[in-house]
């Protein structure tokens, strides 16, 4: 029975470091259920937990400030556990809740023995999609994140952002004075009505013998 149980607690763990890329070491959140369920079976939570998952306890932000266990998780988890954290409860109905994210591996105690449960139904739908490609996985959303943050880019921000026009210098051609253009050509005088237009004169002919040819009356 031990042997397929830790058979089983490796398939799962196999699942969500293939799927939603969790690492050695694991940190597990640890509620007060689980450490009376532990107290009662006479578990050691620092001596076996590591042994069973090769992982540490991560101590919550809450210790000056106490809230519920509930409200404690979730707001460790977010939306996605980005921090990819294992979580030890008894209570049925945090762990009802926190089936409801996927990639959140649970862990509870059953008699004297420290259990990892099955990835839930939200976990194996939200796979699929990805592997639909409906979805993106939160190692993919955090590597789009870096990149936004590295090229400066907000959520909401058109990425396509339109380039200054760099000042070129002018072009030397253009600089040169124009050439001056000729004056204006003088324009014809116009005859006005009733004026007779002069005729131009044209000079004589000479003759051969230097005389000029006229005629002559007999």
């Amino acid at each position: 029975m031990k042997i397929k149980r830790q058979k089983q607690a490796k398939k799962t763990i196999s699942f969500y470091k293939y799927n939603f890329s969790f690492r050695e070491p694991f940190q597990i959140l640890i509620d007060g259920t689980f450490c009376q369920a532990a107290l009662k079976n006479k578990i050691q939570i620092k001596e076996q937990m590591p042994k069973y998952l090769m992982g540490e306890v991560r101590k919550c932000a809450h210790l000056k400030n106490p809230v519920p266990a509930s409200e404690c998780l979730l707001s460790m988890l977010e939306e996605t556990n980005p921090h990819h954290y294992f979580v030890a409860t008894q209570d049925h109905a945090v762990t009802a809740g926190l089936k409801k994210i996927p990639g959140v591996p649970l862990l509870y105690i059953i008699l004297n023995t420290i259990v990892l449960d099955k990835p839930s139904q939200t976990s194996l739908n939200h796979v699929q999609a990805v592997q639909l490609g409906e979805l993106v996985t939160p190692a993919q959303q955090q590597s789009i994140r870096s990149l936004k943050e590295e090229q400066g880019i907000k959520d909401g921000e058109r990425r396509g952002k339109k380039r200054k026009r760099k000042q070129s210098n002018p072009n030397p051609l253009s600089c040169l004075k124009k050439k001056k253009k000729g004056g204006p050509t003088p324009s014809l005088k116009k005859t006005e009505p009733g004026e007779k237009r002069k005729r131009s004169r044209h000079k004589r002919r000479k003759a051969a013998g230097g005389d000029d040819t006229a005629a002559s009356n007999t």
